[in-house]
């Protein structure tokens, strides 16, 4: 029996992974395959050993995360062929995981980091080194600027050729 194609879908609310749905969606009838939008949510380490963990309530948040974005994405028009999962644990190590034998990866990036310069987020990068399968990553409409790349550029992204 041959495995069924798969086009996973990272989801974490923002803009972009909301695009990601959208984009998903369109490429996964090409590929004769079934869309799955995955949210991953973890406790937080910073509260391990002060406060007892409330595993449901993180759960929750990620799961209405989830259909918030699917919401978004696509009103009463869910794609048919579409399924989600919650999965627990850290969003690169486990999408990573999940992308074993699928036709293609789509995440966002939201650009929370703080660096100039650096155009995908941890997650993202982390997918993009190391996934089994092709990683496509969206920026979130808006999200990208001209920035000043490269030595000699008298303005952020005027080219020095150029007058």
């Amino acid at each position: 029996m041959e495995a069924e194609e798969k086009v996973l879908v990272g989801v974490d609310g923002s803009e972009a992974s909301i695009q990601a749905l959208r984009l998903g969606a369109q490429l996964a009838p090409a590929l004769d395959a079934t869309i799955v939008a995955i949210a991953c949510w973890d406790f937080p380490e910073i509260y391990a050993g002060y406060v007892p963990p409330d595993f449901a309530r993180f759960e929750e948040a990620a799961s209405k995360t989830l259909a918030d974005a699917l919401e978004k994405a696509f009103g009463d028009e869910t794609p048919e062929r579409l399924t989600s999962q919650l999965i627990r644990g850290p969003a690169a190590a486990k999408l990573v995981e999940a992308a074993a034998g699928a036709s293609l990866l789509v995440v966002g990036r939201r650009g929370h980091g703080g660096f100039l310069g650096m155009h995908l987020g941890s997650v993202s990068s982390a997918c993009v080194a190391h996934a089994d399968c092709p990683v496509l990553v969206l920026h979130a409409p808006g999200s990208h600027q001209s920035r000043r790349l490269w030595k000699g550029s008298k303005a952020k992204g005027q080219n020095p050729e150029k007058p």
